[in-house]
């Protein structure tokens, strides 16, 4: 059974981004004890509380041996994977030519591209998606009907469920938001500017050092580490 946590940032439709980002690690859930034991060992060699919840919005200058340290973490361990998926333009997208005048349906779309390729007919998968707001109920079970119908799993046997749960209840999910934090920060402009913070720099440097990406393409689609798609509108004519 392989165990799959997804974050998503920038996601609504008028929050003036025009990048969203969804990320999702995936383990396999024999080796889940071990790795919260592993992340919480990290945070108390760092003389951080075991339960401190990891966020990219707390990436910071006294802190960054602690993250700096996560991603390394990541990185070495074989049972952990990440797929990303940036979608650019997300404020010129034209709704009523490609996604039926609705903009939940464009965002079912970019969550299949995020999972398709990590969900395999030779595995039984658990997803788990943190819970941003009230609506998400309709949304996870829509989702599951779509992720299924498309792989032919009406029995719901290749994924099994997918459920909300809060950011503080896994430290993978917590994982997850660090690396979609990195990448909304690079594919806003951020990391390029003079004031921004130094500390997330590094972070998005270390992640760019690790997995050998750029960050500005997509990898190929069979990258089994650290697996990045880059999104763009189709344009309209």
């Amino acid at each position: 059974m392989i165990y799959i946590y997804c974050d998503e940032s920038c996601h609504l439709e008028k929050d003036k981004s025009d990048v969203m980002v969804l990320g999702a690690i995936g383990i396999d859930s024999r080796y889940l004890k071990v790795i919260y034991e592993d992340i919480r060992q990290i945070k108390i060699n760092h003389g951080i509380d075991s339960w401190f919840e990891i966020k990219w919005t707390k990436v910071s200058k006294g802190k960054i041996d602690f993250y700096l340290e996560l991603i390394e973490y990541f990185f070495n361990t074989a049972s952990l994977s990440f797929r990303g998926v940036v979608a650019t333009g997300k404020d010129k997208l034209d709704h009523s030519i490609y996604n039926g005048n609705d903009y939940d349906t464009w965002y079912y779309k970019m969550y299949y591209l995020l999972l398709d390729p990590f969900t395999l007919p030779n595995n039984s998968y658990r997803i788990f998606i943190d819970i941003k707001d009230s609506r998400g109920g309709k949304k996870v079970k829509k989702l599951h009907e779509v992720l299924c119908n498309n792989k032919y799993d009406f029995n719901k046997e290749i994924i099994e469920d997918i459920k909300q749960i809060h950011s503080h209840e896994s430290e993978v999910l917590q994982l997850c938001d660090l690396f979609i934090g990195a990448l909304s920060f690079f594919h806003r402009g951020l990391y390029s500017k003079s004031n921004s913070s130094e500390a997330k720099k590094a972070m998005v440097e270390r992640i760019i050092e690790m997995s050998g990406c750029s960050l500005n393409y997509s990898t190929s689609r069979t990258e089994s580490k650290f697996n990045l798609f880059i999104w763009q509108p189709r344009r309209s004519f």
